[in-house]
């Protein structure tokens, strides 16, 4: 099972026993999705945290009109999920898709609980990496608000090189909140300005 990616991001936040490493990898599952298929679909709810070791994914709600809302990227040596749907065990508002084909090490919701249980400093380490998520989604929320497409573009392009390059403009643009028409025009503006 490839769980060496796992650990060595474990491995940057704290220091695991081998004892602690043999717990922690009992208590995990590994899975392959193909493009397109869902980790978490609307409605359900979600049944584990994912680590991603290959590929990407797209965290996104769905309105009435069948309109899709990307909230969130997700690759390599990222998190993805519907927290508050994992958190609270109630149907999920979010969708998280398989962009590319993706292989993840997921965490049932009983399994983080013992792990938590049996290795107290892996509850502090999820515990910051949840408060590191709210606020990069508190600042989205600011910047969406506050800056105009342009500039909300140029921090994505700036923040996320790698995402850029693997993920299709309209899915860039349907994150940024504007259509792909104007994700264009705002690209042709950059390059007629450099």
């Amino acid at each position: 099972m490839n769980h060496k990616p796992l650990l060595d991001y474990l491995n940057e936040y704290i220091n695991l026993t081998v004892d602690e490493e043999t717990i922690l990898i009992s208590k995990i599952i590994l899975r392959n999705y193909l493009k397109d298929q869902y980790i978490v679909q609307q409605g359900d709810i979600c049944k584990s945290v994912n680590f991603i070791i290959s590929g990407c994914t797209k965290t996104f709600y769905m309105d009435l009109e069948s309109q899709e809302h990307i909230v969130m990227f997700s690759i390599e040596d990222w998190w993805t999920s519907d927290l508050g749907s994992f958190i609270t065990q109630t149907p999920a508002d979010f969708n998280v898709q398989c962009i590319e084909n993706t292989q993840l090490i997921q965490f049932t919701f009983d399994n983080l609980e013992e792990l938590y249980t049996e290795i107290p400093k892996l509850e502090r380490l999820f515990r910051k990496i949840v408060e590191r998520a709210f606020v990069a989604s508190q600042k989205r929320i600011i910047r969406n608000f506050s800056l105009t497409a342009k500039e909300r573009y140029e921090i994505f392009k700036k923040a996320h090189p790698k995402i850029e390059q693997r993920v299709p403009q309209y899915m860039i643009a349907s994150y940024l909140g504007i259509t792909k028409e104007f994700l264009s025009k705002i690209k042709s503006q950059l390059i007629h300005n450099q």
